[in-house]
């Protein structure tokens, strides 16, 4: 059995005991602490923090674009992939303290597939039904991991629902990658009734208290998930800030949801739905907005101050994002983003 340490977290001062073979991302999670944290495999740097006290730490792989050697040495290091050694203090650098304080402990769940329907030519809606727990509790905008059948991988998706409490079932929509290890099961061997193995929620995507800002939302691809399920949330609850959904697609085949989104217009008397085409097909009756997604929020978005932002989709539009917004004048730790990367390019999917 691995030895436990207490790991502290300034400046919240919340404590907690973590198993040398367990991440301290992770035995956070499992108690509840909901750590500011992205991909969970070392490549995003969501959740680098700093070693204030003891430096008795391994490391799983990660990417050195993510922790740079030199920050490592200075005492930087990767929540997702630390392992104590030692009692530990760690100065978290991104957070949210009501974020960490209002979590959810981790379950692990046994779900059957119900269905299995395109959406796109390349995007998949993916509902489950729990079995055991028939229950999973989590926040809108957060996802889980599930389970590759017939291998070790696990894979990341965001949930588009905003409860199992009612009917126990939870709806993913996933990108199907070349190369995928998840979405290319999905694609050719998934079958209705299958059992698949789930853990989670995960994730910080989740929306803020903040009554008096104006909501950006900025997506692209299977990044629809977690937003489109932020809306259902701020709809049901009858939210109504001020809000603004972005989504970039190539043409309007890769158009989903779009009459419940403009359904959505009508239930939020303050939201918009802003569609863009980067590369229209030569047969799309098109009058919407055109370009790339971020250069369509650069001209609209012309009121951006003081809001609150959330992003999720394709690392290369989440990037752009991440440094376009503050441009407009939203504050960098209002910008909250889910970026997705592929195994197609042997990282995970999302």
């Amino acid at each position: 059995m691995a030895d436990k340490h207490v790991v502290r977290f300034e400046p919240v001062g919340i404590e907690i005991e973590v198993d040398e073979d367990k991440t301290i991302l992770r035995a956070a999670a499992e108690q509840g602490i909901m750590l500011m944290h992205g991909c969970k495999e070392g490549q995003c740097a969501s959740c680098k923090s700093f070693l204030l006290d003891g430096d008795d730490v391994e490391h799983d792989r990660y990417s050195t674009f993510a922790l740079p050697d030199y920050e490592k040495e200075e005492g930087f290091t990767l929540l997702c992939r630390a392992h104590a050694y030692e009692d530990l203090t760690i100065e978290l650098l991104n957070y949210d303290e009501e974020m960490i304080r209002s979590g959810l402990p981790i379950q692990e769940a046994t779900a059957v597939v119900v269905s299995n329907d395109p959406v796109t030519h390349d995007l998949r809606r993916l509902v489950l039904k729990l079995v055991e727990p028939t229950e999973l509790n989590f926040f809108p905008g957060q996802y889980v991991d599930i389970a590759v059948p017939g291998t070790e991988h696990t894979r990341s998706f965001s949930m588009a629902n905003t409860s199992s409490r009612i009917d126990g079932r939870l709806e993913f929509v996933i990108k199907v990658y070349p190369g995928g290890v998840f979405s290319e099961f999905l694609a050719e061997k998934v079958e209705t009734g299958d059992r698949l193995e789930l853990t989670g929620p995960f994730g910080v995507f989740t929306l803020r208290d903040a009554p008096d800002a104006d909501l950006i939302f900025l997506g692209g691809g299977a990044g629809m998930a977690p937003i489109l399920s932020l809306l259902r949330s701020m709809a049901d609850r009858g939210i109504d800030r001020s809000a603004t959904f972005y989504y970039g697609a190539r043409s309007k085949k890769d158009l989903c949801f779009e009459e419940e989104l403009r359904a959505l217009e009508d239930r939020l008397p303050d939201f918009r739905y802003v569609p863009a085409l980067s590369e229209p097909a030569d047969d799309d009756v098109w009058d919407g907005e055109t370009g790339l997604i971020t250069d369509v929020v650069r001209r609209l978005a012309t009121k951006a101050a003081g809001a609150d932002a959330y992003v999720c989709g394709p690392p290369p539009m989440v990037e752009a994002a991440i440094e376009l917004l503050p441009a407009l004048g939203v504050e960098d730790k209002h910008v909250f983003y889910d970026k997705f990367t592929t195994t197609g390019d042997d990282q995970t999917e999302g």
